[in-house]
């Protein structure tokens, strides 16, 4: 399965939140997509349904692909500790989510793409790979030629975000990869229980 790339919105209706972040159209059509819309009934759904939910909304909020959020997962699996925690520890550790943490981008779609087109460096090296894991103490920064980049100045004008894990200096376009975070600091509203309960099946 390719990326996705359609409506934003209808995924974020789908789910019932703006997991792409702001979105006016979300706002002014909160429910469900379809033609039926809000008035359509629907009932209690089954528990395979909710962590089936659970994990695609968790796929779409950090734009990973299956076999790519499988193996993050079997990895997590793998590690000492609480598999689901681990896990989007995992997720927020991919260099295009701490671009996008570090408000770089508006999004974690333009995260992806200055990765790619190589405009990120990690410890003063080019890193084109948008999955690379971040470890602790890496330095996160824009490559020097990218820094007048409209996109990216914009971005960091807008940018009021701060995480305790995460270090930055707006003015030189650095930031430090603090430590992993722990799960009570990750704000994505998604139960990675549900998550774990559906592979373990």
């Amino acid at each position: 399965m390719a990326r996705y790339t359609g409506p934003k919105t209808k995924i974020a209706r789908k789910f019932g939140e703006a997991i792409f972040g702001a979105d006016k159209n979300f706002e002014k059509r909160n429910y469900p997509p379809g033609q039926h819309g809000n008035n359509r009934r629907r009932g209690k759904k089954s528990e395979y349904a909710m962590q089936l939910q659970e994990k695609q909304k968790a796929k779409y909020t950090y734009g990973i692909l299956e076999r790519q959020f499988r193996n993050l997962y079997k990895k997590a699996s793998a590690s000492s500790g609480v598999t689901g925690e681990i896990l989007l520890q995992l997720c927020e550790s991919r260099l295009d989510n701490v671009v996008f943490r570090m408000g770089v981008s508006p999004s974690r779609n333009g995260a992806r793409q200055f990765v790619s087109h190589r405009h990120i460096t990690v410890n003063g090296e080019i890193m084109s790979i948008p999955s690379y894991q971040v470890k602790e103490g890496d330095v996160i920064g824009v490559r020097e030629k990218s820094k007048s980049l409209t996109a990216i100045q914009n971005s960091l004008a807008n940018n009021d975000s701060v995480y305790e894990w995460l270090n930055f200096n707006a003015d030189t376009m650095t930031g430090t990869f603090v430590k992993v975070p722990e799960r009570i600091q990750i704000p994505e509203n998604i139960n990675e229980q549900f998550i774990v309960e559906l592979y373990s099946k």
